[in-house]
């Protein structure tokens, strides 16, 4: 079963979500003319929704299988801040080669901010570029809201899982409640400048958006991966979406059922051709590189006076998948090796490594045929297990050792 649950379409869908933003971000931000059934199929899959919901999904089930809050707390901290201190670090660069000066006293607690997750436009960059240094950023305070409420959560709740999920239920359903009361109160502004502080940091909080994490939390503990109405059914949910999106019009109180749904989509279509992801991925995960870089890209290119061409989407698409890529490389997927466990099953930890070392130099020294021993050595097939940390077909102890 638990092979059913990490053989999945998420990172491929993250990628999906990201692209979408970068899409929405680019036509917008460059005035690039694009026609308005293109613009509404563009907006049918909002990004952030998605990215949520696949978080309280995965989140959920990685605290579940942390051995402690420590461990929980550590791996978060290394899949969020490596990539986003790197971000921010290159985002003052190329502000600073852009003609705007550091030296002023909003800076250094501008720097701190950033660097904790506390993300905001100081005055001193509301004119670089579309006049947010990074528009896309503000979901990280709210994600890692995300990440400090759901330990609470277990802990509030009783022990035992079925009364776990019935206070669960009660969370979901109170803050849906939440969800329909903000998107009446807080439609999309057209001048977000001119929103008021306290709306602003209400809609910039969790409230808003809690209800779309604890959907995929719900999911998770429901044991969707195993449903017969969700796994493999992805195809007709995602028709089913369609069909709502299209007819019923658009409208504030339509948002909370239209993303519920979408998060159900969201989820079948992970479990549906689960091992897609993997056949085309190979365990490259460059979608949080896409998200967070992809604003500045736009802000170098407005910086530099290039707009209303579709020629410069693709120059910011190319841009960002490759800084995306890079970041994966050289970033991510290095601290993400430090973590003690993963529930991906494509990225090896350190100490996974160390396990699956010892395993094969273990059956290496049992095997007495030398025609077995030559083909432990030589097959290439394991190998690239080994380096893609795919360790799914090996057995296992108790305890998740191998």
């Amino acid at each position: 079963m638990e092979n059913e649950f990490k053989v999945n379409n998420f990172d491929l869908l993250r990628i999906f979500a990201a692209s979408q933003v970068l899409v929405g971000h680019t036509v917008s931000h460059l005035d690039i003319a694009t026609p308005p059934w293109l613009i509404k199929l563009i907006y049918a899959f909002p990004g952030v929704p998605i990215f949520f919901v696949i978080s309280g999904f995965l989140i959920s089930a990685s605290y579940e299988r942390s051995p402690s809050l420590k461990s929980y707390s550590r791996n978060r901290v290394l899949r969020i801040y490596p990539g986003l201190w790197c971000c921010v670090l290159a985002t003052i660069v190329v502000a600073i080669l852009c003609g705007f000066s550091f030296s002023n006293s909003q800076a250094p607690l501008w720097i701190i901010s950033q660097f904790v997750g506390a993300i905001y436009t100081p005055g001193f960059l509301k004119n670089f570029g579309s006049g947010s240094y990074n528009g896309s950023l503000w979901t990280i305070p709210v994600e890692l809201q995300f990440y400090f409420l759901l330990p609470a959560l277990y802990g509030l709740a009783r022990k035992g899982t079925k009364d776990q999920t019935l206070c669960f239920w009660l969370t979901w359903l109170a803050f849906v409640a939440i969800g329909f009361a903000s998107s009446l109160m807080f439609p999309p502004l057209q001048n977000p400048e001119g929103e008021p502080i306290l709306q602003k940091l209400i809609r910039y909080s969790f409230f808003p958006h809690f209800f779309l994490f604890m959907s995929g939390v719900l999911l998770q503990r429901l044991k969707a991966y195993e449903s017969k109405w969700i796994a493999g059914k992805g195809t007709y949910w995602l028709a089913a979406y369609l069909a709502f999106y299209y007819v019923v019009p658009k409208a504030p109180v339509t948002y909370v059922p239209t993303t519920l749904l979408l998060g159900i989509v969201t989820v079948s279509m992970a479990y549906s051709m689960s091992s897609l992801s993997q056949k085309i991925l190979r365990g490259n995960d460059i979608s949080y590189g896409v998200y967070i870089y992809h604003g500045l890209v736009i802000n170098i290119l407005v910086e530099m006076g290039l707009s209303g061409r579709a020629e410069y989407f693709v120059l910011v698409a190319g841009c960002t998948y490759l800084a995306g890529y890079v970041s994966w490389i050289v970033i991510e997927a290095p601290f993400l090796r430090k973590k003690k466990q993963t529930i991906s099953p494509t990225l090896v930890t350190g100490e996974q490594e160390k396990q699956l070392r010892e395993y094969l130099n273990r059956l290496h020294a049992e095997c007495t045929a030398p025609a077995v021993k030559s083909a432990l050595h030589e097959d290439q097939r394991l190998g690239f297990r080994i380096r893609q940390g795919y360790l799914g077909g090996l057995p296992r102890h108790d305890d998740g050792t191998i």
